[in-house]
């Protein structure tokens, strides 16, 4: 595992449990608002300072204080070791949280046969038809997507589906093709754009891309008469 980080408490990251949150290394997505671009290159074992071993040494010290472990990049699926990482943090009794981007259905299959996730948080950037080439160039990422999407709605876990409303990647012209892709879902949350550090520094530098409450609020309308709960964070 090459783990970019860690923060040792959060009461949002995992909702309704007391949670730390282990960060990874790599992402094969170039979403260019990306607010955490220090971890979209995989980079090297230790270049962050932080090793899994000192993530299980935290963790022992932190039985009965800690409900669960958030996985989050980066993107997790990248990483070859992550099947023995939460095997590992399970068997201390641990609730783990996996968040991905969707593009490695396989191996989220495989951690949900083996009962190894108790929730899941999947992006949906903007509708599956329009991943590629801008964020992922994948001639077949739309399938892969639906895939995902379709392996976390079967999965019998906690879920949520959530999307940064970002222009151009969210508006009123893509927007109905992602209530399409998870129809019927259980829990989808809009997320605000916050401006910061992005992967692309160019990226909205003359012009917020950022939607108006207005047109969130819209949105959240459109998306209450497709799903079971939507909500704005």
């Amino acid at each position: 595992m090459i783990l970019g980080g860690l923060i040792k408490n959060s009461l949002i990251d995992y909702p309704g449990t007391v949670s730390c949150v282990v960060f990874t290394k790599g992402c094969n997505f170039h979403c260019p608002y990306c607010h955490n671009p220090d971890l979209v290159p995989m980079g090297t074992k230790g270049e962050a300072g932080i090793s899994a071993d000192s993530v299980f040494e935290f963790l022992e010290k932190r039985k009965g204080l800690l409900d669960g472990v958030v996985v989050t990049g980066g993107e997790p699926t990248l990483q070859k070791g992550l099947v023995d990482f939460i095997r590992r943090v399970k068997s201390l009794g641990f609730r783990v949280k996996l968040d991905t981007n969707g593009s490695r259905p396989q191996v989220l299959r495989g951690l949900l046969g083996e009962r190894l996730l108790d929730d899941v948080a999947m992006d949906i950037k903007t509708r599956p038809d329009s991943y590629a080439p801008l964020i992922w160039d994948r001639i077949n990422a739309a399938d892969i997507i639906m895939e995902c999407i379709d392996v976390i709605r079967g999965s019998g876990i906690g879920y949520e589906f959530r999307t940064t409303c970002v222009r151009p990647f969210v508006d009123e012209m893509t927007f109905p093709g992602i209530l399409s892709a998870i129809h019927g879902a259980g829990r989808y949350v809009l997320q605000r754009f916050k401006p910061s550090r992005t992967l692309s520094p160019e990226f909205g530098r003359h012009e917020s891309p950022g939607l108006s409450e207005i047109a969130l609020q819209k949105m959240k309308e459109m998306a209450d008469a497709c799903v079971r709960e939507c909500v704005i964070r």
